[in-house]
């Protein structure tokens, strides 16, 4: 009777290792699906701390269990119902950002055209600067050429006036050379009148004039004579329409040798190398 009795016990273990089976199988799948789960995720795995051990902790006294109280006989039991697994959840990724084309072509408008401002104010810019460059070289011409032109005018003036001043002195040197010449050619006449004078008497007081000699006749005799005054040669050139008188005079010339004849070369000129002279009887 006992043996009977223990007899549905006996195969009691099957129930437990389907149950064992199951609830591993389950575990498995769970473990698939986390990983699975987790390799889906973009993110990557947050890093994991390790800690390294120099030696294995001691191990605990394995704890005896204490025996099992004999199991009373079970009905049958319901087959266990496979538990589903919790789904992994899942992070889905941000959503990817679609860039906004009539944005961006807003964007790379106004871009543009701010490029193109800035370049159109950087050309103004050069051009207001060349156009001031120009009329800066412009002022500075012709502030130059009015400086020439005042130079110029200044060195004409200058030379006008050196000229006026030139041109007076040359007519004070001219008019002081002409009173000069004047004074001169008076003093040269004064001292050409006086040697006439003593030449004229000298022969007047060599002269024998003849008995017939009537009125004051005239008579010219070209006289040749050397620098020292002495008598080359004498010839009537007028006769005073007496020979005898004529004569004399001729004679009175040849003895008056030499004639006096003065120092300056200017008044000698007037004597040498021929002189006419003219001779009165009662002069």
């Amino acid at each position: 009777m006992n043996a009977t009795a223990d007899a549905p016990f006996v195969s009691r273990p099957a129930p437990m290792f389907a149950a064992g089976a199951l609830a591993l199988g389950v575990h498995v799948l769970f473990v698939l699906l986390l990983v699975f789960g987790v390799s889906w995720q973009t993110q990557h795995p947050a890093p994991v701390m390790v800690d390294l051990w120099e030696s294995l902790p001691k191990q605990a006294a394995p704890v005896v269990p204490p025996p099992r109280p004999r199991p009373e006989p079970v009905k049958a039991r319901e087959p266990v119902k496979a538990v589903p697994a919790p789904k992994p959840v899942v992070k889905e990724p941000p959503p990817i950002k679609t860039p906004d084309i009539a944005l961006e072509k807003k964007k790379a408008e106004a871009e543009r055209l701010k490029k193109q401002h800035a370049l159109q104010l950087a050309e103004d810019k050069a051009r207001a600067e060349a156009v001031r460059k120009a009329h800066e070289k412009q002022l500075a011409e012709q502030k130059k050429r009015e400086l020439l032109r005042q130079v110029e005018e200044e060195d004409l003036m200058r030379r006008m006036a050196d000229e006026d001043a030139a041109n007076a002195a040359r007519q004070a040197q001219l008019a002081e050379a002409r009173a000069a010449a004047s004074k001169h050619q008076a003093e040269v006449a004064s001292v050409v009148g006086q040697h006439r004078d003593l030449i004229s008497a000298k022969v007047r007081g060599n002269t024998r004039l003849p008995g017939n000699l009537k009125g004051n006749p005239e008579v010219r005799c070209l006289v040749k004579l050397l620098p020292t005054g002495e008598v080359l040669s004498v010839r009537v050139t007028q006769s005073s329409g007496n020979v005898a008188y004529d004569d004399a005079v001729m004679r009175a010339i040849e003895k008056s040798s030499p004639l006096p004849l003065p120092a300056d070369r200017e008044a000698r000129a007037a004597f040498v190398p021929e002189l006419s002279f003219v001779h009165r009887p009662k002069e």
